[in-house]
This record gives structure tokens, C-alpha cells and sequence, in this order.
């Protein structure tokens, strides 16, 4: 079975008989950095690595129910399948060697999804460290409702001024760069 073919299957904490890490994922650096910490505790207590995006519709469930449109919930969907494809791709270029992945885009909460794929007190949940005001929300809820032990991954470090350095960065300074 591949790992799309049971993207939203459940939400048990145990895998085939095996325990778990499961890691919130959402494409932010922190997030990337609790991917990797979570790769790391897999690979190390031979669990199976969950690697989950939690996601709803951009209005809300409560105004999608009212007018629901199997069209665009389809493509927002695929939006964050391909937002969790790409955090792979940005952190082990693919997917990480020694460790058995299981990738699972579930619709709802982050909060409450990651708690229910991480129900078993013997599962690990991983989440990054510097939430945005929006994830913040998910991290209150992660740490009052865990059922098991939660592990908040640092996000790495910006440079004072890179963010301004790079806004102002056309194509040809990263052309010159690599000549």
C-alpha cells in the first residue's frame, strides 16, 4: 500500500502493530524542523514515521457545509498534498532512508487531528516551536490534549536582516552567485 492510499484510512496510533511518530506538518520552518527531529526519533526507536497535514476549507467548515463544492475541496486537497509533498522534498530531498513514512492529508483541525493520530500513550507527536499567530491555536490545543508525550521542535534561526536582504534580491544576484 502506498503512502496516499491511506491518507485518511483513520486515525489510530499504531500503524500495522508498530508505534508511531506523529508530526504536524504545514510547511513552515518549524514545522520542517520538527519533520526532521521526528525522521530522528523514528529512525532511532524504530517506529513508524506519521508525517500529517491538517487542513480545511479557506471560508471555514460552517460556510463550506452550507454551500460544499466536492470541486474545490478536491483541489484544496491536492494544495495540501502538494504542501506536504514539498516538505519532504525540502527536507530529505524525497523521502528520509532507515525509516518507514506513512504521509496522511486529513481534513479538520490540526489540533484535534494530531491528537487522534497520536491517541496511544506510547506514540510521540512532534510539532515545531515558533508557531505563527494562526498555528498558535494548534499548539494550545496540542498541549492540553495530548495523550502522550509531545516533543516541540525549534524552528532554526534567522540571521538579523536576511528576510530584508533577501526581499531586495533580484534573479541576477543568485545568477551571479553561482558563476
Amino acid at each position: 500500500m502506498s503512502g496516499w492510499e491511506a491518507e485518511v484510512s483513520g486515525r489510530e496510533a499504531v500503524v500495522s502493530g508498530r508505534e508511531v511518530v506523529v508530526v504536524g506538518v504545514s510547511g513552515s520552518l518549524a514545522s520542517l524542523a520538527a519533520l526532521r527531529a521526528g525522521a530522528v526519533q523514528a529512525r532511532r526507536g524504530g517506529r513508524v514515521l506519521v508525517a500529517v497535514l491538517a487542513w480545511e476549507p479557506p471560508e471555514g467548515e460552517g460556510l463550506y457545509l452550507r454551500h460544499p463544492d466536492p470541486a474545490w475541496a478536491r483541489h484544496w486537497y491536492a494544495e495540501a498534498r502538494g504542501r506536504l509533498d514539498r516538505a519532504f522534498d525540502e527536507v530529505f530531498g524525497g523521502a528520509p532512508r532507515g525509516v518507514v513514512v506513512e504521509r496522511r492529508v486529513v481534513r479538520g483541525r490540526a489540533g484535534r487531528v494530531l491528537c487522534e493520530l497520536a491517541a496511544h500513550p506510547d506514540a510521540l507527536l512532534v510539532i515545531g516551536a515558533r508557531p505563527r499567530r494562526h498555528a498558535a491555536r494548534t499548539h494550545r490545543y496540542v498541549h492540553a490534549h495530548a495523550a502522550c508525550a509531545v516533543l516541540t521542535a525549534p524552528a532554526p534561526a534567522r540571521p538579523r536582516g536576511m528576510r530584508r536582504t533577501l526581499r531586495r534580491m533580484t534573479a541576477e544576484d543568485f545568477a551571479l552567485a553561482n558563476q
